[in-house]
């Protein structure tokens, strides 16, 4: 069974922020892939009103360098 589930790293643990129904013990193999600005975008693209790409790449490029 494979499934894919967000976490959240807190003082060296990786804590589900989804429901999962593994048993206490239970070994797992993990693939982590970082949380994409440009995915984060996606999700709210005009929501506050229209924008063209070429501003959305500017303040996508701002956001990773912070």
């Amino acid at each position: 069974m494979s499934r894919v589930i967000r976490v959240r790293y807190e003082k060296g643990v990786l804590r589900p922020l989804d429901r999962v129904s593994f048993r206490d013990g239970e070994e797992l193999v993990v693939f982590v892939r970082k949380r994409r600005v440009r995915e984060v975008l996606d999700k709210y693209i005009g929501i506050f009103g229209e924008a063209d790409a070429e501003e959305l790449e500017i303040l996508e490029e701002e956001a990773q360098v912070q």
